[in-house]
Formats: C-alpha cells, structure tokens, sequence
C-alpha cells in the first residue's frame, strides 16, 4: 500500500469510533498520546541485553567476593595499604570497552580453562606504576609521567602480580565452576586484544583502587560466549545453594594441609623447682641445683605451651636424644574452670 490516510480521514475515522462506543474523540487522542507512550521501552537490537539483572547480580557478589581476596593479597604484597571493591558490573559491546579504555595500558590476557574463549584483565597506568614503583623500593606513589609503554622488566613485575589475582579469582569463582585462569600475555596497545568481534557483548566488571595515594581503575572484561556454557548458574539461588553445599571433608583436608606447614617451638623439659631470687643471684658455677625429677624418671614435652608427650633421654650417635612415650592429656587451666563452673 502506497496511500496515505490524510488527518482529515483520520478524524472522521476517530468520530465514527467514538460514536458508537460513546468516547470523545479528544479522549482516544489523548490516550493514544500518553499511555502507549508510557509503556514504551527503548531497546537498543545493535546491544541486546544477554544477561538478565539476576545474573548479572551473581557476577557482582563473585567479583565482590574477589575483590575482597585482591585487597589483602596486594597490601600483603606490597606492604602497603590497598583497597580494591567493585565500582560497577555492566553489560556492553567490546568495541565500547576497548574505546574506552587509555592507551597505553595494561591488559592480561587470561585463558579461561575449561572454559572457552579469552578474557582481559585491565589495570589503570596509575595503579600499574603505582604498583612497579612499591616493588622496586618506593612509595608507591602516583607517577606523573605514565604515558609510556612497560619495559621488560617491569611487564615480568606484572606478570607476577597478576598471576598472583587469577589464583584469587579461581577462588572467587569456586563456587560455581573450577575455573583454572591462565595468564597468556601482555598487551599495552588495546587495539592488539581482539578477543572477539566489536559488535560482540561482554561483562565489565569495574573496581575502584586505591594504592597508598595512587588511585585508579581496574576493569575485568569477560565475553558472552566465554560464560554462555555456565549462565544458567548465574543466579543467586543457585550459588548461595552451592556455597552450603561444600564438602565438610574437602574443607578439613585443606585445612589440614595448611596447618601441617606451621611452625611450632617444641622443647623436652629434665624438671624443674620452686627457688627464690635470692638462691638464683648467689648461684655461681659448680652449684647443684636439686629438680624435682627422680634419676630414672620421664622427662616432659612440650609442644608450644602445652605437655604433649612424656619421654626418656638417651643418645643418637654422638648426638644427645629423646624417646617419645605416652601422649599426655594437657586441659588448659581456663578450660578445667569453666568445666568447674558447669558442673557447679
């Protein structure tokens, strides 16, 4: 059809309708004017929203969830204070992302097994300076001059501080999938990391940082096709269910694990004896000094603070030597009375 209805037309249309259902012509004009307009919703085909709010809640709570293991390994590392928390989580074309982002800078590119495709981990020339200049000696503070590409020496300094975060963001992540993120390289220029197509939608995932005085963005770039296999567990229902579903066994395995590595004072004492300070300043060499432990009794272990084992002295080559014996019940004096107390 190739004809147009005139106003006048459309006017007679509108009276013929509003004679036989009794509404004012004004009416249906002014309805047609506000309330279709009211329920109209902008939509973008060239940047269809592939996540919806609930999922892209969940990616918040996992980022928050990293950042926060970011922020104490950096102020570790650095010895210094830092803080990292998550600005802002968008949905955007890769395109804008790269624009919108300085030049130089530095970008990780991170494989993200056993999922498919790339990310980037994005770090503000500020923070990255920031970041160099605390490791080699300095303050840390924000450099004036951070227009420049890194030197060798400097991308391997990142490099470390990156593979560093990706262990936190493999923990961060656990919950839902064992993502092992790999660092692959480091670019400078973001027209070198075209990871997918412009037109193609990612997730930003925005931190604010704070090293020392230096402040700056860190922005983490994941595709949509690199979470679509795993999408349907981006809901918060799912991943609080996860977290209450941890193996209890798995847990003590590794907190096991970690504690086999601490260190503790272990010390075999032969006796001891109650004496004043005066019999301890007249003591001179060649004194005896009488313990309470008989000649062929056990001597006592201690593991820390406490008496762990009982044990006899012997020799080991040239060596003098202890043998462990029976394992002792040692109570803590605090626990003995609040056991008093109870049973009271």
């Amino acid at each position: 059809m190739t004809e147009m209805i005139a106003n006048e037309e459309l006017q007679n249309i509108l009276m013929g309708v509003g004679a036989t259902t009794g509404i004012e012509t004004d009416t249906i004009l002014s309805d047609r004017g506000t309330k279709d307009h009211t329920r109209t919703k902008p939509y973008d085909f060239r940047r269809p929203d592939k996540f919806s709010k609930d999922q892209m809640r969940t990616l918040q709570m996992i980022h928050e969830t990293f950042a926060r293991m970011v922020t104490t390994s950096l102020s570790a590392q650095l010895r210094a204070a830092a803080a990292v928390h998550v600005s802002s989580v968008d949905q955007l074309s890769y395109e804008e992302f790269i624009r919108s982002i300085p030049s130089p800078t530095t970008l990780a590119i991170i494989n993200m097994d056993p999922l498919r495709g790339s990310a980037i981990y994005e770090i503000d020339p500020s923070i990255s300076f920031s970041i160099i200049d605390r490791l080699f000696g300095g303050k840390g503070e924000q450099p004036k001059n951070i227009s420049r590409e890194l030197t060798d020496i400097e991308r391997s300094v990142m490099e470390s501080v990156i593979v560093r975060m990706l262990g936190n963001l493999r923990e961060a992540w656990s919950t839902l999938i064992d993502l092992r993120p790999r660092l692959g390289n480091i670019e400078t220029n973001p027209q070198f990391a075209q990871i997918v197509p412009p037109n193609d939608m990612v997730v930003l995932v925005s931190f604010e940082t704070k090293i020392s005085d230096a402040e700056g963005m860190m922005n983490f770039c994941i595709p949509y096709i690199t979470i679509e296999p795993i999408v349907n567990k981006l809901s918060a229902q799912y991943w609080y269910s996860s977290i209450q579903k941890a193996q209890s066994e798995e847990n003590k395995a590794i907190i096991q694990q970690r504690l086999e590595t601490v260190l503790l004072p272990i010390k075999c004492e032969v006796g001891e004896i109650d004496i004043s300070i005066g019999d301890v300043l007249n003591l001179s060499e060649g004194d005896i000094v009488r313990l309470n432990t008989p000649i062929n009794g056990e001597f006592i272990v201690k593991v820390g603070d406490r008496k762990k084992f009982k044990c006899l002295p012997g020799k080991v080559g040239n060596r003098v030597a202890i043998q462990i014996g029976e394992t002792i019940e040692d109570i803590p004096d605090e626990l003995l009375a609040s056991t008093r107390e109870r049973k009271e």
